[in-house]
């Protein structure tokens, strides 16, 4: 057979320019799509190339025939079935010569022409959540789980959020999911809620996420925990990120900030705050670069925040939230960086806002409390005691590691 190149791999032109210049290897795919290409397979010892492709053309079926650390002869064949799919045709007698395979003859009886397609889900167990896709009731148990899939691919805005090198799920996004949790199972409130582990997203893929709430223990009160592992690792055990309980709403509105800027506040510079934060290891990319003024009165913080963007159907934004946290810093003496640790008694009063104004105080060393409202002044999030950890060096090595 004669396979057609785009361009000319066998010339030394070509492959001089491969050496020194940028390999476009997105637009390579897109033009390739742009001529009516639908199908693309990779040819390598692993699947890097698929991924690729399929971030450049999402329509279009890339397949490799290759995966490390996978058998060659399963994965090779499972891409013959994936392209057969598609519509190729594949060389039957090549591939499974010497197999002892034959043809054999059809049912003589006429097909039912009965369709038994799997439905995506039932609307009551649909999640409307960018995060989660479907919350199931345990059959048999006072239980939810909630599933959904954390991608940089498909959630862009996550690659904005780097530590140590890494890309890593906000501390603030697994207060997302555990407030979701909590609408789910009629709890108002995450009552407390500790990261245990971090979560680094990957490159390329994406990684499984389970959100999961427990029984009822008779006083309202219910477990949350939240694991992920890899979206093809179904070989491999969950990892546990965040654990905590979620509770009843106190019926607290939150506070209200409509005198603004606050009185007796003095302005604070911000100007050059993350590009520090960057050299300290902390590189927040412009989804997450929300604080754009703060004051400071006595042991409070008053800063404004915004999101560069669209809400989404969030409860809140863990980037808005996120960049509330780095008013923080300016309340320590000393110049170190700190992380979100533990979170207790967390309200969300409202959902949908793009902009904050937000008052942090300290409560006892590396613990503060957070009050949020919106553009106007109205109640959004109240976070009672929020426990913060140092970004040392040892972390830093643990994330790198991980």
């Amino acid at each position: 057979p004669v396979i057609p190149f785009p361009k000319d791999v066998a010339s030394a032109d070509y492959w001089v320019r491969h050496v020194r210049d940028a390999v476009r290897f997105a637009d390579d795919i897109r033009h390739l799509e742009g001529e009516g290409v639908t199908r693309f397979l990779e040819i390598g010892p692993d699947g890097v190339l698929t991924a690729m492709a399929r971030q450049s053309a999402p329509e279009a079926a890339a397949v490799a025939t290759l995966r490390r650390d996978r058998p060659e002869a399963a994965t090779l064949l499972t891409a013959i079935g994936h392209l057969h799919t598609t519509g190729v045709t594949p060389d039957w007698a090549a591939v499974l010569a010497g197999r002892g395979a034959r043809r054999v003859d059809l049912p003589t009886y006429a097909f039912q022409r009965q369709s038994f397609w799997v439905e995506s889900g039932r609307a009551e167990e649909a999640s409307d959540h960018p995060l989660l896709d479907a919350a199931v009731a345990v059959a048999g148990a006072d239980q939810v789980v909630l599933t959904g899939r954390l991608s940089v691919g498909s959630q862009p805005w996550l690659a904005d959020h780097v530590i140590a090198g890494a890309v890593l799920f906000p501390g603030t996004g697994f207060v997302e999911l555990a407030v979701r949790a909590g609408d789910e199972v009629g709890c108002g409130r995450v009552d407390e809620l500790t990261i245990e582990a971090p979560l680094v997203l990957p490159e390329r893929g994406a990684m499984a996420v389970q959100v999961v709430v427990g029984s009822d223990d008779g006083s309202g009160r219910r477990p949350v925990e939240v694991y992920s592992r890899g979206e093809d690792d179904h070989h491999l055990p969950w990892a546990r990120h965040a654990a905590g309980t979620l509770a009843a709403g106190s019926g607290d509105d939150g506070t209200a900030m409509t005198q603004w800027p606050p009185p007796g506040a003095e302005p604070l510079k911000v100007a050059g705050m993350y590009e520090g934060l960057a050299e300290a290891g902390v590189a927040y990319g412009p989804v997450f670069q929300g604080l754009t003024s703060a004051w400071r009165r006595g042991d409070e913080v008053f800063a404004e925040i915004a999101l560069p963007g669209d809400a989404g159907r969030f409860g809140l934004h863990p980037a808005l939230l996120d960049a509330a946290l780095h008013a923080i810093p300016l309340l320590l003496e000393e110049d170190r960086v700190v992380l979100p640790f533990s979170w207790a008694g967390v309200e969300l009063h409202a959902t949908g806002a793009s902009a904050l104004r937000v008052r942090v105080s300290s409560t006892g060393h590396d613990q503060v409390t957070l009050d949020a409202a919106d553009g106007a002044g109205q109640p959004v999030i109240s976070v009672g005691t929020l426990s913060l950890r140092e970004l040392s060096a040892p972390s830093l090595a643990r994330v790198d590691s991980l």
